[in-house]
């Protein structure tokens, strides 16, 4: 009997020293097991090096605990991560800003990279972010042998801006196929890789269009009966050239305009009505919806990226692999309006890739997206839920494409 009551009192002093000595859930618990089961989903069992990059105000000597939660979880689901050389790589960043804590994880196998992140509040764990990442998709909607500045969708048909002419095409059984060529009256040299752009007219059955030292406007009344006419002009252009405009914040930047420079290929960093600040020259610009209003953000030809919001200039991280053409996106998805970049560098097989912006930071919100070619221009469509690039193939043909996105 002593046996017994021995046994079962060593039995209840265990469950108790075991209950004692369970850990209290700490903070950074739930949003490292979500990451990593998200990391897990779309690595599969395996190894893989694991980095962790902190932009945020994570205290440094917290970093340690973060990692060997992750580890810990990536090891439960098969992944076994260490800084170790390895084919397939974790590349994951803590970020911020005055609102929430952004984990993102860019999971690279081979050519492929997916990204996964979540939320957390300060001091918080949340649910994972559904939603927030996206994939882009492509699709050709016109090939030529001749260069394309900028194009434009009409009721009435295709309108291509070429550095020399203004080419409409009408809809045929095999495509597009050319009804009209007309000549834009170019006098001034152009430069090596020249800028265009083009807005359709407030009533739908036009547009307008910008080329270095000119601009075109064109009418479709009757429709499909066109009638284009072009000018010399060194008037700034409306820094809206696709790009989402919200009519609705306080200053409108519908009412923004650039001065270009028509023997180079950038703007000059004066714009018009003056904002109060120097801009630096720049390639692109592009109108970021954020909690506070709308920045303007541009890329400098220095290659750094700033964004204008509040009177002042603020340098953007986390772009140093963007190209010199950006343009943005309204989906939906995560933040409802991303930041499509191209690749930096003059590449064989250029790629997009979509970003946020909740900081100063810009964080990656999809994998890239292969193209075939070099980007050359790109812009958002009028209806903000496309995009239209223009790729130059290795054998000089140029390939616009219409880039649209969906939720993952």
């Amino acid at each position: 009997m002593k046996r017994f009551w021995l046994a079962g009192a060593i039995l209840i002093g265990l469950i108790r020293m075991t209950a004692t000595a369970a850990p209290t859930p700490g903070p950074w618990d739930q949003p490292a097991a979500s990451l990593a089961e998200q990391i897990a989903e779309i690595l599969g069992p395996g190894q893989a090096r694991l980095t962790i990059r902190n932009l945020s105000t994570v205290p440094t000597e917290q970093i340690p605990a973060i990692r060997r939660q992750l580890e810990q979880n990536l090891k439960a689901h098969g992944v076994l991560a260490s800084g170790a050389e390895s084919a397939n790589t974790i590349r994951i960043t803590l970020s911020e800003n005055v609102r929430e804590r952004l984990w993102v994880a860019e999971v690279v196998e081979g050519t492929e990279t997916h990204v996964a992140m979540v939320h957390v509040e300060p001091g918080t764990a949340q649910q994972p972010l559904t939603g927030s990442g996206l994939t882009l998709r492509k699709q050709a909607v016109l090939t030529s042998s001749n260069e394309v500045l900028a194009a434009l969708e009409t009721a009435s048909g295709l309108v291509v801006i070429e550095p020399e002419r203004v080419v409409i095409y009408g809809h045929a059984e095999d495509g597009w196929q050319v009804r009209k060529k007309i000549g834009i009256g170019q006098t001034k040299p152009l430069a090596r890789d020249p800028r265009g752009g083009i807005l359709p007219s407030a009533d739908g059955m036009g547009f307008e269009a910008w080329v270095a030292g000119m601009v075109c406007s064109g009418s479709s009344q009757p429709p499909g009966e066109w009638t284009v006419r072009c000018h010399e002009s060194d008037d700034p252009w409306p820094i809206m050239l696709g790009m989402i405009v919200q009519p609705s914040a306080a200053s409108n930047p519908a009412s923004l305009k650039a001065f270009y420079n028509s023997a180079r290929n950038y703007f000059t960093g004066v714009v018009t009505p003056s904002l109060g600040v120097d801009f630096p020259p720049f390639y692109s610009a592009a109108f970021v919806p954020r909690a506070d209003g709308v920045a303007l953000l541009i890329d400098g030809i220095d290659r750094k990226v700033l964004f204008f919001t509040n009177g002042a200039l603020k340098s953007v991280s986390g772009t140093r692999d963007w190209g010199s053409d950006f343009a943005t996106l309204n989906t939906g998805c995560g933040a409802g309006t991303q930041i499509v970049a191209s690749g930096s560098g003059e590449a064989a097989t250029d790629s997009l890739r979509a970003y946020e912006l909740p900081g100063q930071e810009a964080i990656p919100a999809s994998a890239p997206l292969a193209m075939d070619g070099t980007v050359t221009a790109l812009w958002t469509a009028p209806d903000e839920k496309s995009i239209f690039a223009v790729v130059r193939s290795a054998a000089n043909k140029y390939e616009v494409d219409r880039v649209t996105a969906s939720c993952n």
